[in-house]
């Protein structure tokens, strides 16, 4: 039985839930993209992602459109965002939130921060201190916050779309290992082509094109279609190409630390979403491959050799994607 049609047993509430999610995600692209033109590919991995219920780390030099992508992501889903400008003053509690005690009720009072919300926008985030950064490490990974004791839950969908400078730009700091590894995926979004920004110089000089954009689906309706892309079918092949792939990084010579297990989980679950944004209700390896990169390099550290030969981590994973054998059809 090939890989093509080894999951065709499950009927076809399988094959209409993944159409489903072509339709939603088609129409949340086509209102992003009336503000980004250009980065289909860019606007992909964030729809993933979202559907994969990780979080986004955008990486770009300033004035390329990190924000403006993220803030039309939000804007077009109708579900509650929160942008949070990270500054090197920033404390953890202005992100958590905090509880403040009212005298004349002899009471404390829970004021939740900006992470209380579907989509967090955090801007800039490696230029807070690690210490603020830190803070949004359990909201990422358990969906809850712990202030003062008590435990509050996030809503589902809960999403952090981050944008963040080179490392080496002037006031930021970098993102701690742990922080880096909680992102799904990374992605830079690049300088737009020619053409492109010849439009944009009609689109975007007498008014921002974010004004005019209408959501087009609700936090309700994502909720469904990442219940839906948890039915996409990994066959046991497909299992074993990802540990095994994960695990060629952690004994490639190239790299001094490789992924870790979370990022096993996270690449299954980039590729059940990247299958049901291309219509199918089974991974192939094709899915895998095409989020090797954005899903693995960043939790990457390349060794002393790498580095002399000039190596990334993207360039490193190109190459472990290109030795591993693709496990062929049963």
């Amino acid at each position: 039985m090939s890989l093509g049609t080894q999951h065709d047993g499950h009927g076809g509430d399988v094959r209409g839930d993944v159409n489903a999610v072509v339709a939603v995600a088609d129409r949340v692209r086509g209102a992003i993209e009336t503000v980004i033109e250009g980065k289909p590919e860019v606007l992909r991995i964030a729809l993933t992602v979202m559907l994969a219920e990780g979080h986004l780390l955008v990486e770009d030099v300033p004035g390329v459109g990190k924000t403006m992508m993220a803030k039309a992501l939000g804007r077009a889903v109708d579900c509650s965002v929160q942008r949070v400008q990270f500054t090197p003053d920033l404390l953890p509690s202005d992100i958590t939130g905090v509880s403040v005690y009212h005298q004349d009720r002899n009471e404390f009072e829970f004021n939740p921060g900006p992470v209380f919300a579907n989509i967090v926008l955090g801007d800039e985030i490696n230029r807070a201190s690690p210490k603020t950064q830190s803070a949004l490490l359990e909201c990422m990974e358990e969906r809850q916050v712990s202030v003062d004791g008590q435990t509050r839950a996030l809503e589902r969908p809960f999403m952090v779309v981050a944008t963040q400078n080179p490392a080496d730009m002037e006031g930021t700091y970098a993102l701690p290992e742990a922080q880096r590894d909680r992102f799904m995926a990374r992605v830079s979004v690049g300088y737009p082509s020619p053409q492109a920004e010849l439009d944009m110089i009609d689109s975007h000089s007498s008014r921002s094109p974010l004004e005019q954009l209408a959501p087009v689906t609700n936090a309700a309706e994502i909720r469904s279609l990442v219940d839906r892309v948890h039915n996409v079918h990994v066959a046991p092949g497909m299992r074993r190409y990802v540990v095994d792939l994960v695990n060629s990084t952690r004994t490639a010579p190239e790299l001094k630390l490789g992924a870790s297990p979370r990022a096993t989980l996270h690449l299954v679950r980039a590729a059940r979403a990247h299958a049901a944004l291309e219509g199918r209700h089974y991974v192939v390896p094709d899915d895998v491959q095409a989020l090797a990169v954005p899903v693995l390099a960043h939790r990457l550290l390349p060794g002393p050799e790498a580095q002399m030969e000039r190596l990334s981590a993207e360039q490193i994973v190109a190459k472990l994607v290109a030795r591993l054998p693709v496990p062929g059809p049963r």
